[in-house]
């Protein structure tokens, strides 16, 4: 146990994210991995009652499993000006997505979501992080695709690795954009439990 996590019983990740692992990691959280088998759908709405729908869809389908466990879900989306930009399905589709952001501000919403059964705790809630990208040329877009960092990354992208080069500023939670806005879901666990 540690401060932020000051319960007896190891938390469950709803989502095979290694950056969302990672992140808890960075936190002290003990966790066990069990992805949910949601599978998502596009959606019309404000992306912040998007990514949070997603998210306690994914801790409802978990927590079922492990009454006895709080357990997290997780949504990540990204947004610029207005339009959805998911998870590149092809590197043409990843080199014109990040060509998008060149020089340009973007939004990350990330929705989460706890679900402790057996002690009727949940709440969930969404998080913005703005993020400008620096003015880029042709060649290092391609050479950042060729990385393969991008091809599993909402927007195509991912702040923590290569991706970090081509960020100019942030405004709000980092760790939001790589996954988890887990000093906001820390703070709020520990309210609920009191």
């Amino acid at each position: 146990m540690n401060y932020w996590y000051n319960v007896d019983t190891e938390l469950i990740l709803a989502s095979r994210s290694p950056r969302r692992t990672e992140i808890l990691g960075f936190a002290g959280v003990p966790h066990r991995v069990y992805p949910s088998s949601v599978e998502e759908t596009s959606m019309e709405g404000p992306p912040a009652d998007i990514v949070t729908h997603w998210a306690q869809a994914k801790a409802a389908d978990v927590s079922h499993r492990f009454p006895d466990h709080p357990v997290l879900g997780a949504d990540t989306m990204v947004f610029r000006d207005g339009v959805l930009l998911g998870k590149p399905q092809s590197t043409e589709q990843a080199f014109q997505m990040v060509r998008s952001l060149s020089g340009r501000w973007h939004t990350v919403y990330g929705g989460v979501a706890l679900m402790w059964q057996s002690r009727g705790l949940s709440f969930s809630f969404a998080e913005a992080t703005r993020v400008k990208f620096r003015e880029l040329q042709d060649d290092e877009v391609r050479a950042y695709i060729a990385t393969g960092e991008p091809m599993d990354k909402a927007g195509a992208y991912g702040i923590q690795g290569q991706g970090s080069v081509l960020i100019d500023r942030v405004e709000g939670c980092y760790f939001n954009v790589m996954g988890l806005p887990v000093s906001r879901f820390l703070y709020r666990f520990r309210e609920s439990l009191t």
